[in-house]
């Protein structure tokens, strides 16, 4: 086994996060898991002995409690995984202010908070951050103004730290999955499922949905979760400032060239 480490991941109960927190874990290191919800963040704590804090990501107090509860049970933070974040559809005439600035607080200004918080504790171990981004910080959709901007802001938010902060020992990286098995994914697609009319709900839509990515299917929690471990640890010492897709391929796939994939089959949207 490596060096044991102390890591820091949001939005731990759920998805890539808990996934995240249960490889780490495995790996024999220790684990500090927040979120809004403490029940899922209870459950991921119950099986895999990680540390679970309720905290919003949004709150400055909040954040300060978190990092300090992380300090005061393993006196050191070696990484730090920003996970937690929220969805939200709409083009930029149908987002609201108050729904714009929602998903900015949780998507952006809430790692801005934990990233000040925890900084001088990263800095005196050479860690290491991971910032589960997306690949809509890359390639834009139709309806998506206010998530594809938080997820990009994002992006650059964690290179940022690789140039302020490399020469100090610390290695920032963001991570763009694409359609991966998690529960706000799952959300999205049952509502991608009505909306469309398929007949198999959610395991439909995600057929839909990949029906042009090379690898053919979603992603698994897992999947991405083996990435972010590996960005942590001392195998990806010279890796800084990266961006890794974590999408099956999907943004290797050229629009211009979608219309000669005759696998695509027409869909009728329900009246």
């Amino acid at each position: 086994m490596s060096e044991q480490r102390v890591v820091l991941v949001t939005g731990g109960g759920t998805g890539i996060g808990a996934a995240t927190a249960r490889l780490l874990r495995a790996h024999g290191h220790q684990v500090v898991i927040s979120g809004r919800r403490p029940e899922p963040l209870r459950q991921v704590a119950k099986e895999t002995g990680a540390l679970a804090h309720p905290s919003d990501a949004a709150d400055p107090q909040a954040v300060r409690e978190l990092v300090d509860t992380t300090m005061t049970a393993y006196g050191r933070l070696d990484g730090l995984v920003l996970n937690a974040g929220t969805g939200g559809g709409g083009a930029v005439g149908d987002t609201t202010v108050e729904d714009w600035e929602k998903l900015m607080r949780t998507n952006l200004t809430g790692p801005f908070l934990l990233l000040r918080a925890a900084l001088p504790h990263l800095l005196a171990a050479r860690g290491a951050v991971v910032a589960v981004a997306s690949v809509a910080a890359l390639r834009n959709s139709a309806g998506n103004a206010a998530y594809a901007t938080s997820k990009a802001a994002l992006l650059h938010l964690c290179s940022s730290l690789a140039v302020d902060y490399g020469p100090q020992g610390l290695r920032a990286n963001t991570v763009c999955p694409g359609w991966v098995r998690t529960e706000m994914a799952d959300q999205r697609m049952t509502r991608f499922a009505a909306e469309a009319g398929l007949a198999g709900g959610a395991e439909a839509a995600y057929e839909e949905a990949t029906r042009l990515t090379p690898a053919r299917r979603p992603g698994e929690p897992q999947e991405a979760a083996e990435a972010i471990d590996w960005l942590l640890s001392p195998a990806a010492s010279y890796v800084n400032g990266a961006v890794l897709t974590i999408d099956g391929g999907l943004t290797t796939v050229g629009v211009g060239g979608a219309a000669f994939d005759h696998r695509i089959e027409a869909r009728t949207p329900r009246p």
